[in-house]
């Protein structure tokens, strides 16, 4: 049944990228700040009818009030594939993901993917430097960032794995604040070990509260790191995040 589950979702995957992929191209023309907004919105779109037809259900909570209006680094913990759609099934508002530029490579999704997100070859320090350029430029057009502090799928049995540095030296650096997010359902909807594994479900997102740069320099990085790692971890304990195995 697995198999057949995994099949069907990605029969409805596809035909809901192809429902939407020639707006796509549309909207690329327009340019990278109006083109990437509205091709953004159509990757919300895409998920909401594939999240819909494989019965995965979504909501957002928020511990504080969240205002769309305003410009943040969100950071969320990463422990998924199903990650990717949670993103955009939980940001509805002008943003900017940072993601592994291998996928640009997949025919038809990876024209979508390279116009909706920035890619990073994290293999090439000339590759990483263009997209800090990038990112920063983004900020300056008050577009959002999110990026996975972790870098890579948790898979250690702890609530978080370490944090890179990149996302604090950017948040630094600009002077905006950072919005950390749980998401605590992708481990259970689809293991990191197999697409094979994904099922039908909920799934949560969890807004906490911002945690402001303002005035902070490089030389309070690792204070800001670690306030970061610090809240998530313990918030992850509160909602006994499934993957959990070993006591922070």
């Amino acid at each position: 049944m697995g198999i057949i589950y995994a099949v069907y979702v990605l029969i409805v995957f596809v035909l809901a990228m192809f429902i939407i992929i020639p707006f796509v191209v549309i909207a690329s023309f327009f340019g990278r700040v109006k083109g990437g907004n509205a091709i953004y919105s159509l990757c919300c779109l895409w998920a909401d009818i594939w999240f819909f037809f494989i019965g995965i259900y979504h909501k957002n909570y928020f511990e504080v009030p969240h205002d769309k209006n305003r410009q943040f680094v969100f950071v969320a913990n990463h422990i998924s594939y199903i990650d990717a759609p949670i993103i955009v099934k939980t940001l509805r508002q002008k943003v900017r993901v940072l993601a592994r530029a291998e996928l640009s490579k997949v025919p038809f999704f990876g024209f979508i993917y390279r116009n909706a997100v920035v890619t990073v070859d994290r293999r090439s320090p000339e590759a990483r430097a263009k997209s800090v350029r990038i990112l920063k430029s983004i900020l300056k057009k008050d577009i959002s960032i999110f990026i996975f502090p972790e870098g890579t799928f948790n898979e250690t049995g702890m609530p978080l794995k370490p944090f890179f540095d990149g996302a604090f030296k950017l948040a630094i650096e600009m002077q905006t604040p950072i919005k950390p997010v749980l998401f605590l359902d992708g481990y259970n909807r689809m293991h990191y070990k197999s697409v094979f594994s994904l099922r039908p479900g909920r799934s949560r997102s969890v807004f906490l509260d911002e945690i402001s740069t303002s005035g902070l320099t490089m030389s309070d990085l690792n204070f800001l790191k670690e306030k970061v790692f610090s809240n998530m971890e313990q918030k992850l304990l509160q909602y006994k995040a499934s993957w959990i195995q070993v006591k922070a």
